[in-house]
């Protein structure tokens, strides 16, 4: 058996407007393309797991940051591949990850409860779905880990997902690219600070609007960034600590978004009508 080359994917139950600069906070190239009509692909240009860490934990971490980044909701869903097997981690709001993990043959070693978990958070079907979910956990000496990643791809494709022509999970890196491009992928990359966070304030006010019950109530936010910079601090920590790129990622961009969700409380505490984008002017 060959072994699979590098690769790595980024799929978010949402359609590209929602995706694209909560993607810019990664700072890292990718392409992004439409996956259906309640997906979004993103192709890393890049391979940063070359020299930091292995390419499950960055993207790992980049699944976590970008279902923060993106609102609730909205689950993103890590895919790679490498030489010594394949795997997912599925990263939904604040929730803890969840993940299942492929040797090269194909044996399973992650646990069955973390499928039932994924088809849950995913929305998948409790009864068919599930049962076509169950083989992928259970041992096949037909099967490798590409032949896994396959089987998923069967069942998210009932979920809606429609992946560009090319875009074949198992593939290289080059060759993802390539049919990424050939699909009429837009770039996502990093632009600065200022433009990426003003582009991101908009999509923060929106995703707040559901706090905000009543014109005195104003707690929701800042309940909201409190625990969002609760949750990134201790992450970057972990990630420098460990030299994990994808986590320290993570973490910066909940403090990020929970620095800037309490400042939109505050303000509308004080009264004020001002925006994310003055806030962050003001600064």
């Amino acid at each position: 058996m060959n072994a699979i080359p590098v690769g790595a994917l980024l799929l978010c139950r949402a359609g590209p407007s929602a995706v694209r600069s909560p993607a810019q906070l990664l700072r890292e190239r990718q392409l992004l393309v439409p996956a259906g009509d309640e997906w979004s692909v993103l192709v890393p240009e890049g391979a940063p797991w070359r020299e930091d860490e292995p390419v499950d934990r960055v993207l790992g971490g980049w699944a976590a940051a970008l279902a923060v980044a993106v609102g609730s909701g909205r689950p993103v869903l890590a895919l790679w591949w490498d030489a010594d097997g394949a795997g997912f981690t599925l990263a939904s709001g604040f929730r803890r990850p969840v993940g299942y993990i492929w040797l090269a043959d194909g044996t399973p070693v992650g646990e069955d409860e973390a499928m039932l978990t994924f088809a849950e958070r995913l929305g998948l079907d409790p009864v068919l779905d599930v049962q076509d979910l169950e083989p992928l956990t259970l041992p096949d000496p037909d099967a490798d880990s590409r032949a896994r990643l396959a089987g998923l791809a069967a069942v998210l494709s009932r979920a809606g997902l429609d992946l560009p022509r090319g875009l074949t999970l198992g593939a290289p890196g080059a060759r993802l690219l390539a049919a990424a491009r050939e699909a009429g992928a837009e770039r996502v990359e990093w632009v600065g600070w200022r433009d990426a966070v003003r582009t991101e304030l908009h999509s923060v006010e929106e995703s707040l609007d559901h706090w905000l019950r009543e014109p005195g109530d104003r707690t929701g936010p800042r309940l909201l960034g409190a625990v969002q910079l609760a949750a990134g601090v201790p992450l970057v920590a972990w990630g420098l600590r460990r030299g994990g790129a994808g986590w320290t990622v993570a973490g910066a961009v909940l403090i990020a978004q929970g620095a800037l969700t309490l400042a939109y409380g505050l303000r509308r505490t004080g009264g004020g009508r001002a925006g994310l984008a003055e806030v962050a002017g003001e600064g």
